[in-house]
């Protein structure tokens, strides 16, 4: 096994990345570049290897305390490599689940539910239903003349989306449906048919509750 200094520099991990591209890189060489480096008698090649391993007979996830039983990783790396892995898994959760029910919507609106203001929020979605990304596209007492089509389809567009769902908060925690809201609403579904891109649904939420209006 090759120590990093005994690999031709265009083929180090860092190098590589910058030539061709993250996905050029092996598992084990992707770990190299979050690693950084070793110590004497304790090569970055080795330890990444130590700690594929270990992610291998774990399924992708491991603790920090494992990872800090490797030789040669000490408390600063290891916390760096637990949270970029941690990251990681985040994200692919977010992206593998399918959004097939309003609940699990609901569940990504934690962060405006007890806002003192309004927020209007988008959600873009691929063809399988999967998030593409999370906005907020307007914050503020919302009205029909406030939320327009051309702010919520812009961003879908970009996305490629195939369909959004939006939502906002009710900061009084009165989950009726005001004319306003079923006027955006009717508003964006026209809108939608026209780009071809679905309104899926449009949610109310509170502190304690949530409402669907289509």
């Amino acid at each position: 096994m090759k120590t990093i200094k005994q690999i031709e520099q265009q083929d180090r991990p860092r190098e590589k990345m910058l030539a061709k591209g993250v996905a050029a890189l092996s598992n084990e060489e992707l770990l190299q570049v979050i690693i950084g480096s070793g110590g004497k008698g304790n090569d970055v090649v080795k330890i990444s290897k130590n700690l594929h391993k270990l992610l291998k007979d774990g399924k992708g996830k491991v603790r920090l305390e494992d990872v800090l039983k490797i030789t040669g990783i000490a408390e600063a790396n290891g916390t760096k490599i637990v949270a970029a892995l941690e990251i990681g898994n985040r994200f692919n959760l977010r992206d593998s689940e399918i959004l097939d029910e309003p609940e699990k919507i609901v569940d990504l609106l934690s962060d405006i539910r007890d806002k003192k203001q309004e927020h209007f929020v988008s959600l873009t979605l691929d063809g399988a239903n999967r998030l593409i990304e999370k906005r907020i596209v307007t914050i503020g007492t919302l009205t029909a003349s406030l939320v327009h089509p051309r702010e919520v389809f812009a961003d879908a567009i970009t996305d490629r989306a195939a369909s959004i769902v939006v939502a906002h908060n009710h900061p009084s925690g009165d989950l009726e449906v005001s004319p306003d809201d079923l006027e955006i609403t009717k508003r964006l579904k026209e809108s939608g048919e026209l780009l071809g891109i679905h309104l899926l649904d449009h949610i109310i939420v509170t502190k304690t509750g949530w409402k669907s209006i289509i």
